[in-house]
This record gives structure tokens, sequence and C-alpha cells, in this order.
């Protein structure tokens, strides 16, 4: 499974004034995989430690946080030298142990030769102000596999290909339009965890297997976060971020003239009908990676932060295959484009994913009085409103009203149409959200 974001690893090998990095991501996004793979193929030796498999290792850091001593102690429990200098070493589920947490902070000042990573499923959960190197570690957060690293999964070189080097000026003929249509359908059912993406690919010969496979791998790991949640929740109640979970796809449902509806609070947990009262459930779902917030604003002015009300945002979840299995969708209506309205929130959520995989750190919908625009990009300083749609209908009065107020450089509306620019409107085909904006 090649990812993406090995480049980003290989300018964190090569960086001056490199800190020790810390990789988020929900459970199963392959975080281990990824840095496995780097310490093979970039390293001479890749040292493997896991705090949730080997609790003994916790000892290790009780004595005291000297770099120096602690990677005798890990030799030793190897059975088999460390070089500082030329090897790569590997903290999984660090949250286990935060006084390893907090030994990056003396990694980095006093043993800066050394590269050191660091990795966890819930480790935006366990963050305590008193564990964590403020300044002195790099983050990156590993997403579910793109629409782009799907293909790269399944060998799909031909289609790579293509779209990578699509232009503004360029065109997709209709075979290749229709064959990347196909295969986006079958992303929508499987989403982007890698276990269920190889899942697929090994199958992919037989469809029907293959998704059946692939929903039962996902009810599967369903489970695996629902015990997460009652098992790390903490001082928030578990219940009630389960409950919250839960209501994320029976929201998106109610999908209005096309696009997701803001969360409301009302009937999520009896008794509870206010963001205040909510507000630790949500915050540990996000932190956790398990939903995706995008903020609501009512104005197209730069800097979209500062319009944006802590109360008022949508809830998507962090994988459309995750999505389907949650809203009970069969792949074959998912197969056959034909879930009416609910085609909407899968092809919004689908666009939230391939952003924030693209590098939008965070999200923001448009509305005003009756108009809605389903995000907000700046590009180059200009705001850009993107509106979405799941089909080839692509009528958008909510964009030439904010146009119209605003004036942007441009509009995007990414729909099933195949891509073409006519004046100032965008037009791209929902499978190249994550190649947006696009070289012209």
């Amino acid at each position: 499974m090649q990812r993406l974001m090995l480049n980003k690893l290989l300018k964190w090998k090569e960086g001056k004034g490199r800190k020790p990095l810390l990789i988020k991501g929900v459970r199963q996004v392959g975080k281990t995989y990824l840095l496995k793979e780097f310490g093979r193929t970039h390293f001479p030796e890749c040292h493997y430690f896991n705090f949730e498999k080997e609790p003994v290792l916790a000892k290790i850091f009780e004595l005291d946080l000297n770099p120096l001593r602690i990677i005798d102690e890990l030799s030793f429990h190897l059975n088999r030298s460390i070089n500082i200098a030329t090897d790569l070493v590997i903290f999984d589920e660090i949250q286990e142990v935060p006084k390893a947490l907090t030994s990056l902070k003396y990694f980095f000042e006093e043993c800066p030769e050394l590269h050191i990573c660091g990795a966890g499923s819930l480790l935006g959960i366990h963050l305590s102000p008193g564990s964590f190197p403020v300044g002195k570690v790099a983050f990156h957060t590993l997403r579910p596999m793109s629409f782009e690293e799907f293909l790269m999964a399944i060998e799909d070189d031909k289609s790579l290909q293509i779209m990578r080097k699509l232009t503004l000026t360029g065109k997709i003929s209709e075979i290749v339009h229709e064959h990347l249509w196909n295969r986006l359908k079958h992303y929508f059912i499987v989403g982007g965890l890698p276990e269920i993406v190889a899942s697929y690919s090994e199958n992919k010969n037989n469809l029907f297997e293959a998704f059946s496979i692939v929903r039962e791998k996902q009810d599967n790991l369903l489970k695996t976060y629902y015990a997460d949640m009652a098992k790390h929740s903490g001082k928030i109640n578990a219940m009630h971020i389960d409950r919250v979970f839960r209501s994320v796809p029976s929201q998106l449902q109610q999908v209005q003239d096309g696009s997701i509806a803001r969360f409301k609070f009302r009937g999520v947990i009896p008794g509870l009908t206010h963001y205040d009262r909510m507000a630790g459930a949500i915050d540990w779902l996000e932190a956790a990676g398990l939903v995706i917030k995008v903020h609501i604003v009512n104005t197209g002015l730069l800097p979209f932060k500062g319009y944006a009300k802590e109360n008022l945002f949508k809830l998507l979840l962090f994988d459309v295959g995750i999505l389907g299995s949650m809203s009970g969708l069969s792949p074959k209506a998912i197969l056959d484009y034909d879930y009416g309205s609910y085609k909407g929130y899968f092809a919004e959520n689908f666009v939230a994913e391939e952003f924030l995989g693209s590098g939008e750190e965070d999200l923001f919908s448009w509305q005003e009085n009756k108009a809605e625009v389903e995000f907000l990009i700046e590009v180059e300083g200009k705001t850009v409103p993107i509106e979405v749609k799941s089909g080839s209908v692509t009528k958008a009065k909510s964009l030439k009203v904010f146009s119209e107020k605003y004036k942007p450089p441009f509009q995007v509306i990414l729909s099933a149409k195949p891509l073409s620019i006519e004046e100032n409107r965008h037009y791209y085909p929902l499978y190249l959200a994550g190649f947006f904006p696009m070289p012209g």
C-alpha cells in the first residue's frame, strides 16, 4: 500500500532542525505499516516498539528521561544495538506511556541526530498538557487513503497517469470518464482504510464477494471504534460519544436541496438540546479523528476562521466506506447509483475527505439567508466557492448569489460531468476533488 505521505516523511528525514515526528490517525488507517515501510526502505536499521503490546517498556521511562540511557535500555530489550546516527526508532501507541511522549522533548534537545517517530490511534485524546512536549515535536495526520491512493493500490496506472497530467485546458475522453466514475462508486463502497482496500483489491474480480468481505470488515472495525469510546472516554460520558457518533449518518441522510444540513443537537441525547452540553462528546470524536467538522460561515470574506461560530457546523464521517456501512446502504444501491437524495451526502462527505487529504487544515461552508455553498477554499489569497452535485444536473442558484455578492476569481462545481471550463466557472468531475486547484 503506497501512501503519498511517504514524500512528507522523506522531507522530514532530510530536514534541518528536525524534530521528533508524531503521526496521528484513526485505528487501521495504516500508521504502523507506513512507518515500518519508511524504516525498511530508507534506513539501514529500523527499531520498532509497541507500548500497547509490550507494557513492560513503560518501566524504561520511569527512572529518568535521559535519551542516551533510554536508547541503551531499548537496545538491551531488543538484544541489538541502535545506531543513533543512522537508524530509525518508532514508538507505536505512544499514548499508552505518557512519559515516553514527554521524552521526545529531550530527544530533540539532547539527541537531535536520532530519527525518532511516534504514532497512536488515539493520540489526539491523550495529549495532556503535562505530558505533551510543546514546540519540540512535528505533527502529521494520516487520513484514509484518498481516491488517488486507492487507484495506486489497485494498480490502475493508466487512470493515474491521465489524472496527474491533467490541466484546466485538458480533456477527459468519455470512455475514461465512465471508467473513473465506476472506480469512484467502488471507492464509495470500500472507502480508504488500507486493510479494507487490500481485501477489495485481492477479490475485485468477483465484486459480489469483494464487497461482502468489505462490509464485514467495516462492521467489525466499527465495533472496535465503539470499544475505544467505552475504554478511552475518560471523564466524558461514553454513551454520549456513542450517540453523537451514531447520529452523524442519520443526520447526513436529511439532505436539504442536495446539501447537508448543519448538525442539530436536539434528539441526539435525551434531555440535551444545546451545544455546550454535547461539546465534550463532539470534541472527543473530532480529536479521535472519527468525524470531520465543517464550520459554517455567513460571509465569503477572509479569514474564514474569524467568522466561524463554535456551535454552527456540519459533522461528517472520516471515511466514506464506514459511512456506507453505518448508513446500511447496500453495495448494489451504490453501484447502481440508485439511492435518491442520499447520493448528495456521500458526494459531499467524499469531497471533504479529499480536501483534507490534499492539505486543507480546516473546512468551511457558506450559508447566508437561504443560499448555501458546500465549501469555501482560499486560493492565492482569494475566496473560491465550491458547490457539490452528486449527478449531472448542475444548476447552482446559490453559487450565483455568492458570486454576485463576493466576486470570486472563479467558481467550481464538482459533479458527474466531465472536466470543462466555461468563462469563470470550472466544472470538475467528483473524482478530481483531490486535485483541486488544477494547474492552468
